[in-house]
């Protein structure tokens, strides 16, 4: 088996060399690294330029302004049976390849795995950003996989084999989260996806609340456009349904009650606070335990306060897209830290 590696990059000079250096530094290599440089601005093209020959560097016509865009294009030079996308600010365990490849012989009809994606540690908005991956890819989607329905591969850990992919996946380039997509339109034609806890890879996460809001807002608003893209997938299976269904109700409902229970009851949503805080402590502790970790137990009380700001954003989406249909399709990027090459 043949596997490539397809990596889209825009002013990534801060983390890039990291990135190539884990795409290179594989148990089990990667046949194919390709770099997608779409029209970088920065030193994003000399720091590539640095691995000669061991990588495939392939530059954009001209900037195409989203990653989606970039991966397109980018698509056309992959030759591997199996491919994996990532990010530019993203560092691969070393163990990574090996693990994917793993996935696929065991399951010959697999369409598609996913990885398990860790926050590099920076500040203590990486660290709240860490414990809910944590909870999500431990609790959430290892029962997404019990139902054979997870929700959302993930741009920076996920695989599929080249055959299917350009067979079922058309580049629409009509919602701000490709990644999101792309797991719909596989669910539509019952293509299969697995979870691999062991293909381990480490991303930034925003280090500012600036950033932080304006990625909820990529993530949410991608959401709530791809729901109503794809809303028909709702009725094909029971499965689907019921996670759909409770995933946004329980959203819009939790974020409501948030700022209306204060106004209606001072000493509920005290009390209710109070009981919230217990269970992501415990969570947290969960967490800490999974990823041998002990910061994580740390993070219920500044989640605390994101939370809100995840409260404010998911329903400024839900007006956004869905009441006055104001699709918004604006590429964000977050501002990048220095990486240390060897971190994984």
């Amino acid at each position: 088996m043949r596997v490539s590696i397809l990596v889209p990059c825009f002013n990534e000079e801060k983390a890039v060399s990291a990135t190539v250096a884990s795409c290179l530094n594989q148990s089990r290599p990667f046949d194919e690294v390709i770099f997608v440089d779409d029209c970088s601005t920065d030193k994003t093209a000399e720091k590539l330029a640095e691995f000669g020959d061991k990588i495939t560097v392939i530059c954009t016509p001209k900037n195409s302004g989203n990653k989606s865009s970039a991966q397109e294009y980018g698509l056309q030079f992959v030759t591997g049976d199996v491919f994996v996308t990532t990010d530019g600010d993203t560092i691969l365990h070393p163990h990574f390849c090996e693990e994917i490849i793993k996935s696929y012989n065991q399951n010959p009809g697999v369409a598609a795995v996913v990885g398990y994606v860790k926050s590099l540690p920076y500040n203590w908005l990486t660290l709240c950003r860490a414990f809910e991956y944590a909870i999500g890819q431990n609790i959430h989607k290892r029962a997404q996989g019990y139902l054979k329905y997870i929700f959302v591969m993930p741009g920076a850990a996920s695989s599929f084999r080249t055959d299917i992919f350009r067979h079922y996946i058309k580049f629409d380039h009509d919602t701000i989260t490709e990644d999101l997509d792309f797991t719909y339109k596989l669910h539509q034609n019952n293509c299969s996806i697995i979870f691999n806890t062991n293909a381990i890879c480490y991303t930034q996460d925003p280090s500012t609340i600036y950033n932080y809001t304006n990625q909820m807002r990529r993530w949410f608003g991608g959401g709530w456009q791809n729901l109503l893209k794809h809303f028909g997938i709702i009725t094909t299976k029971h499965a689907r349904a019921f996670e759909l269904s409770l995933g946004y109700a329980e959203g819009l409902l939790f974020s409501l009650l948030l700022f209306i229970l204060p106004v209606l009851n001072v000493i509920v949503w005290l009390k209710t606070i109070a009981f919230y805080l217990l269970m992501i402590g415990i969570l947290a502790i969960y967490a800490a335990y999974k990823e041998k970790r002990w910061q994580l137990v740390l993070a219920p009380i500044p989640y605390l306060f994101l939370m809100h700001i995840n409260a404010f954003v998911y329903l400024e989406q839900f007006v956004k897209e869905v009441i006055l249909q104001k699709k918004h399709l604006t590429w964000f990027k977050p501002e990048r830290f220095d990486v240390d090459v060897n971190v994984s």
